[in-house]
C-alpha cells in the first residue's frame, strides 16, 4: 500500500506523542483492582491498589464481555435498567473504570480473575512471541498448547479467596470449564456450566446465597459476538444490549441479603470502516513488513517483534507510517507510561520478552490487518483493544441489598 497525500503540498502529520495516551488506571481503579477491592480477604498492604469498595458479605461478579462506557452511553433506551446503574459506578463516583492494556478477552479476564496487572499474570495480549519457542501464542485460544501453569504461574483471586473460607462459584457456559483460560485467570472453588444464560443468572443468585461468605463470578459473552462480525451500528448488536440489560436485571431482583453485585466489562469497541483510509493491511505493506519478523497482538493493538538489530527502525517506521492514527512506543517505554502496570513498575522477567520490541495502539476507528495471515480477523467489524476511551472505559455498576 502506498501512502498518498491529500494533496501536493499537504505535511505529514507528526507522529502522535505516546506521553499523551491515556495509560490504564492500574491500583486506582481497573479490572485488576475489581475483586480485591470487593473481597477484603484478599487484599493485602503491598497489593498496590488504593480503590476500596464497601464491603458486603456476598459479592458476585457479572461480566458482559464487549460492554464499553462509552456504548452503554450511547445507547440508554436499550438498557434502560444498566443506564439506571450508571450513577452507583465506580464504587458511588459515577465514573468508570479501566480495562487495561491490551483492552482485549484474554487480558483482561486474567486481569480480574488473580488481581493481577499484565504486567504481573503475563497474558500481554491476544497474540503474544513465547520467548521459549520464538512462536506467536494466541492466549484466547490457546494455540499452540502451552502448560497453563508455566504460562501464568500466580494463583487466582478465586483460589486465594476459596483457601481464605470465602465459597466461591463459577457460573458460566459449560465449554469454559476446563480451557487453559479459565484454569488460569478463573479457576477455584465451583465451577458450573449452564448453556441458558437466564439459567446462569438464576443459578448464580442460588450460589450467592449458599453460605455467609461467598463470591460468584459470572459471565455473557454474545454482545461481544456479535459487535465482532456486525459492528456495533447493527440490530444484532442492539438485540444483544436488549437482552443482557434483561439479565442483569434478572439477576440484580434476585440477590440475597447483604449481597454486592458489580457489573463490570472486559473492554469496549469501536467499529472499524472497510477501505484503505482506515484499514493498513501489513500483509501488503512492504514499509510495515521491513525488519518485522513476527506481527503479534490484534488489528487495534499490535506488538512488533523485530529481527535482531532492527528494533530502531521498526518503531521509526511504523511511527512515520501511521503518524496520527497511533500511538507508537518501544517496549520499554511502554513499561515505562505504564501501560502494562503502574507506570515505571518492572514487569516481571518471564513476561518481559512476551512484549513486542515495539508496541502500537491505534486511535479512531483504525486498524492494521493482516488480510493474509489473519484472514478472520482482518474481516471484523467491532474491533478492540487500544486505549482509546471507548476501549478503555468499562462500567463497574453496583446493586446492595
Amino acid at each position: 500500500m502506498t501512502r498518498v497525500p491529500t494533496h501536493d503540498h499537504a505535511p505529514d502529520p507528526a507522529p502522535l506523542d505516546p506521553r499523551a495516551a491515556p495509560a490504564p488506571a492500574y491500583g486506582a481503579g481497573s479490572l485488576a483492582d475489581l475483586l480485591p477491592a470487593a473481597v477484603p480477604e484478599l487484599r493485602s498492604p503491598d497489593s498496590g491498589t488504593g480503590f476500596v469498595l464497601p464491603p458486603a458479605d456476598r459479592v458476585a461478579v457479572f461480566l458482559i464481555d464487549g460492554l464499553g462506557w462509552q456504548a452503554l452511553h450511547d445507547h440508554p433506551h436499550l438498557a434502560p435498567f444498566l443506564t439506571s446503574l450508571l450513577p452507583t459506578s465506580g464504587g458511588g463516583t459515577g465514573a468508570p473504570i479501566t480495562a487495561g492494556f491490551p483492552s482485549t478477552t484474554a487480558t483482561s479476564l486474567a486481569s480480574v480473575g488473580t488481581g493481577l496487572t499484565p504486567a504481573a499474570h503475563g497474558l500481554a495480549g491476544y497474540k503474544v512471541r513465547d520467548p521459549e519457542r520464538g512462536v506467536l501464542m494466541n492466549q484466547l485460544r490457546w494455540n499452540p498448547w502451552t502448560e497453563p501453569a508455566h504460562w501464568q504461574p500466580h494463583p487466582t483471586a478465586f483460589r486465594r479467596a476459596q483457601a481464605a473460607g470465602v465459597e466461591t462459584s463459577q457460573v458460566s457456559a459449560p465449554h469454559f470449564e476446563h480451557t487453559p483460560l479459565t484454569q488460569v485467570a478463573l479457576s477455584g472453588g465451583t465451577f458450573l456450566g449452564r448453556l441458558d444464560a437466564g439459567e446462569r443468572m438464576d443459578l448464580a443468585a442460588q450460589r450467592l446465597a449458599a453460605a455467609d461468605r461467598t463470591l460468584v463470578y459470572t459471565y455473557y459473552a454474545e454482545l461481544d459476538g456479535a459487535g465482532h462480525p456486525f459492528g456495533m451500528d447493527s440490530e444484532a448488536w442492539r438485540g444483544q444490549l436488549r437482552y443482557v440489560d434483561s439479565l442483569a436485571q434478572r439477576l440484580a431482583e434476585q440477590l440475597p441479603p447483604r449481597s454486592a453485585l458489580y457489573i463490570t466489562a472486559d473492554h469496549g469497541m469501536v467499529d472499524v470502516p472497510p477501505g484503505e483510509e482506515f484499514r493498513h493491511d501489513f500483509d501488503e505493506d512492504w514499509e510495515l513488513r521491513a525488519g518485522v519478523a513476527l506481527l503479534g497482538g490484534e488489528g487495534r493493538a499490535r506488538h512488533l517483534y523485530a529481527v535482531p538489530g532492527a528494533a530502531a527502525d521498526v518503531h521509526a517506521v511504523w511511527r512515520e507510517v501511521l503518524a496520527d492514527e497511533a500511538w507508537v512506543v518501544t517496549r520499554d517505554e511502554a513499561v515505562e507510561l505504564g501501560w502494562f502496570g503502574p507506570p515505571g513498575s518492572p514487569v516481571e522477567p518471564r513476561i518481559a520478552d512476551r512484549i513486542g520490541d515495539v508496541v502500537v495502539a491505534m486511535t479512531g476507528n483504525h486498524a492494521v490487518t493482516a488480510t493474509t495471515t489473519e484472514p478472520k480477523e482482518s474481516a471484523l467489524i467491532g474491533m478492540h483493544g487500544s486505549l482509546t476511551a471507548a476501549e478503555q472505559f468499562v462500567p463497574l455498576l453496583e446493586v446492595r441489598t
